[in-house]
């Protein structure tokens, strides 16, 4: 079979903000599972810069038998394009799509474009894998676990597939077939990495835990130091980021992958995400010394109240403590901050604000708490009435979605600006930035904040 595997053009925030976007290791790993037995492509039409003109040749050029996407909330309806530019050139294709969205959403999905005609949820290779064997040998695609597909205009939905409990047993994502060549960041080449899956905690705004479980599963070390040598040595990647939930969830098993790191000599800088509760002085020295630059910690808020509702299952005092930690070894920190959940007052708002110049992170993101599919967050805005629009296009946590008590939609966009304006343009902050990074924050941080809110105007 010829299989297309497409991330759909799309409006990228993360583009605007940094100027690139990270590689769809979601279908690297799907065509991995398939491309010894059939002919596999992959477009990513973000970093490629596609329009859907584009896509229409592609498609036409190499007139696949099955067309595969994966898209966010925000970018639903451009993969509901690309489906239809299949079918019209071919009604006979195969569609499938797969991510966080379409899992908690399958038969809204296949109502909201018929022409797509499966669903796979949650951890997408097996399920993919068994997909395209039934598809070729004309086998019924009933009893395939995780699917979710169409038949004589009704829709089934299969159990849903256990997890895969060795991790080590999933392909290395096939790296070959991304244009690798896209992927540069302020003029250097990075890289991506998942070395784990799952999450155990249950952050209402989170669907992670609801697509890869809740029970962590990692690689071997062994396993890591091949998929970044491979990245080092084949396609010249000494920037990486590694796209794991909590990288140090497994404090044991993070120090040994960073020593064994600077005992390959692999010459790589690096960033992970940790929890601020997961995070000591043992694994900021071990990361450091293996060349990890910066930590992505999710604080969210500097109110207990609102890390309550959450769930995230830390305090204010555990975040300043991770931060001072980091830095104490060496290492930068980026602070994840979250405003404008349900009931949040102006003066907690203010507080989180406040407290992310006051917890000393290097950088800090903020969002707008915004209700995905799948998430506790989805199920509390729905039992209480709070949803603004179900326009996905909107779900870009930078886009008031929900209804909040004590502010109006254009409220909590003008706090949004103002955390970022007011973090980022601190005296201190910018000499530092001048100083010690050439100007990255001006570059980067405030041309994106100002880009998210100004930039569709122009």
């Amino acid at each position: 079979m010829r299989i297309l595997l497409m991330l759909p053009p799309t409006d990228s925030a993360i583009k605007r903000v940094v100027g690139t976007t990270g590689p769809p290791l979601g279908l690297a790993y799907l065509a991995s599972m398939v491309r010894e037995e059939h002919d596999v492509r992959i477009i990513d039409g973000i970093a490629e810069e596609l329009t859907f003109e584009d896509v229409m040749k592609i498609i036409k050029r190499y007139d696949p038998d099955m067309v595969g996407i994966t898209a966010t909330t925000s970018a639903i309806y451009d993969a509901y394009a690309v489906a239809k530019i299949a079918k019209n050139l071919n009604e006979n294709v195969f569609v499938v799509i797969g991510g966080p969205h379409v899992t908690f959403t399958p038969e809204l999905t296949m109502r909201e474009c018929p022409c797509i005609d499966a669903v796979v949820r949650g951890e997408g290779e097996l399920t993919f894998k068994e997909l395209v064997d039934a598809l070729d040998k004309d086998r019924p695609l009933e009893g395939i676990l995780g699917l979710s597909y169409q038949e004589n205009g009704k829709i089934r939905n299969e159990p849903p597939r256990p997890l895969i409990q060795n991790v080590d047993e999933i392909p290395i994502p096939s790296y070959d077939l991304l244009p690798m060549d896209k992927y540069v960041a302020d003029g250097t080449p990075f890289g991506t990495i998942m070395t784990s899956r799952g999450c155990p905690f249950n952050c209402a705004f989170c669907s992670s835990s609801l697509q890869f479980g809740k029970r962590w599963r990692g690689h071997s070390v062994e396993r890591v130091i091949e998929e970044l040598s491979i990245l080092r040595y084949e396609y010249g990647r000494r920037e990486i980021e590694f796209l794991d939930d909590t990288f140090t969830l497994n404090k044991v098993r993070a120090i040994k992958i960073a020593e064994k790191i600077k005992e390959e000599g692999l010459d790589i800088t690096w960033t992970a995400s940790s929890r601020v509760n997961t995070f000591n002085e043992k694994v900021a020295k071990a990361i450091k010394a293996g060349g990890c630059h910066t930590v992505y910690f999710g604080i969210e808020s500097g109110n207990q109240r609102i890390l309550d509702f959450i769930g995230k299952g830390i305090t204010p005092e555990q975040s300043i403590d991770a931060v001072k930690t980091a830095k104490k070894a060496g290492l930068m920190a980026l602070g994840s901050f979250i405003i404008g959940f349900p009931d949040e007052t102006r003066e907690e708002v203010e507080t989180t604000i406040k407290f992310a110049k006051k917890v000393g992170v290097n950088f800090a993101q903020f969002t707008i708490a915004t209700p995905y599919p799948g998430t506790r967050l989805w199920a509390y805005a729905l039992q209480n009435n709070l949803l603004l629009t179900r326009n996905w296009k909107k779900y870009t946590t930078v886009d008031p979605v929900m209804k909040l008590k004590y502010f109006t939609p254009a409220g909590i966009a003008k706090m949004l600006r103002k955390a970022y304006l007011s973090f980022y343009l601190r005296p201190k902050v910018l000499l530092e930035d001048i100083v010690e990074r050439h100007g990255f924050i001006l570059k980067r941080a405030i041309r994106g904040a100002l880009n998210i809110y100004y930039g569709k105007k122009r």
